[in-house]
């Protein structure tokens, strides 16, 4: 067990924290890509490693995480208006272009170039495998970016989905990496269910009756290679193989031949992460068998929310959603008196704890809810809904 100040040390994220520090050394996923559909869209908010941002896409199709709140007096730029390769404040229509510079000041006179000064917080962002990645990091540290297998692959390869957990980053990737518990909490006791059975590679770690794995831990270059004996039979060991990939990546096993698995845990704060899992087959496209079994949320995917129960057909029930529409009402933001948070879950606690929650984003308090763009049976409206599936494979 961690001590608690070893646990402090490990799961504080903000920015100064030894923990915080060292994960801004690396690219991070930072949302999905289908998240800004196309160029101009409207902004979304997000938070990552406990700072508050917001990201778009500009008139070019490139790109952009700025801090959220625009240096000028304070409103926040999820309000604003993206337009003409750039993220302009309602406040006073200060505009800034995806690195962060001002490039347009309307309050101004035309010979000032008072807007040459002014500079916000940017973090660059790169496109690969269906999500959008940001480095937080110092500039003369920026790493390349992870060529990950999945990252690489034809887009029909590949499955990506994303999820919020109500828990700190550690708690994930300690269940990630915890062969044993594979045992008990995966196991399918009623025989008329499918259960694990349904996940295509995971046939043998149904046969297995062995609950007291042995461990071998080997260091590698890029994480840790965790290995898992059990007994199979009277000849034959069983073996899973887990990888820990750095800084909050895992692949848990599967069979030769099937699809293979990867699970990021990004920090939102301290105490919430966003949870991406990829499915993808090196050497073909997925098939719809494999599709139907992933959608089935029999295994490590979160089914997917659409509606809130209750709410109107064409509210969006996302809170980092807006109707581009609306006026500047609210430019402050979310910190405004008027802004309450969401009602929270009860939260699980202890090692190796997870809740898997289809809950409204944990972005900190919420806009308020705008009607949406879409009709109720459209999906384009709910595409940042918690725990829904953003499939790049078909």
């Amino acid at each position: 067990m961690l001590s608690k100040e070893d646990n402090e040390l490990l799961t504080r994220t903000g920015r100064g924290t030894s923990m915080g520090e060292l994960l801004r050394r690396y690219w991070l996923p930072a949302m999905l890509s289908e998240e800004l559909p196309a160029p101009d869209c409207t902004p979304v908010s997000l938070k990552l490693l406990g700072e508050r941002l917001v990201a778009f896409r500009d008139t070019e199709g490139r790109t952009g995480i700025l801090g959220a709140y625009c240096p000028h007096r304070g409103a926040n730029l999820f309000w604003g208006r993206n337009e003409e390769s750039g993220l302009r404040c309602v406040y006073h229509g200060w505009k800034f272009d995806v690195s962060g510079q001002c490039v347009d000041m309307p309050s101004e006179p035309a010979s000032s170039n008072f807007r040459e000064k002014v500079h916000t917080t940017a973090y660059p962002t790169q496109e690969r495998g269906g999500l959008i990645w940001a480095y937080m990091g110092p500039a003369h540290l920026q790493p390349d970016m992870p060529e990950l297998e999945w990252t690489l692959l034809p887009q029909s390869h590949v499955y990506v989905h994303k999820r919020i957990q109500h828990c700190n980053y550690l708690q994930n990737v300690e269940g990630e990496i915890d062969s044993a518990h594979v045992s008990y909490l995966h196991k399918e006791f009623n025989k008329e269910n499918e259960g694990l059975r349904s996940i295509r590679g995971q046939g043998l770690l149904q046969q297995q009756t062995d609950s007291t794995p042995h461990f071998s831990v080997r260091e590698t270059d890029y994480g840790l290679l965790i290995g898992a004996r059990r007994e199979l039979d009277a000849e034959s060991y069983y073996w899973r193989v887990t990888q820990f990939l750095m800084p909050t990546y895992t692949m848990i096993p599967t069979e030769p031949g099937f699809s293979v698995s990867f699970t990021g845990a990004v920090p939102i704060d301290d105490e919430n992460m966003w949870g991406y899992t990829i499915t993808w087959h090196p050497d073909r496209p997925l098939t719809q068998e494999e599709i139907d079994g992933i959608e089935s949320w029999k295994g490590v995917y979160t089914e997917r929310l659409r509606h809130r129960p209750g709410a109107p057909a064409n509210v969006l029930v996302h809170g980092n959603q807006r109707d581009p529409r609306a006026g500047p009402s609210g430019a402050g933001g979310p910190a405004g008196s008027d802004h309450q948070p969401h009602p929270r879950a009860p939260r699980h606690h202890g090692p190796g704890s997870h809740r898997h929650a289809a809950a409204p984003d944990q972005n900190g308090p919420r806009p308020p809810e705008r009607r949406g763009a879409h009709g109720d049976d459209s999906w384009r409206g709910l595409s940042r809904a918690v725990g829904g599936v953003r499939r790049t494979a078909r």
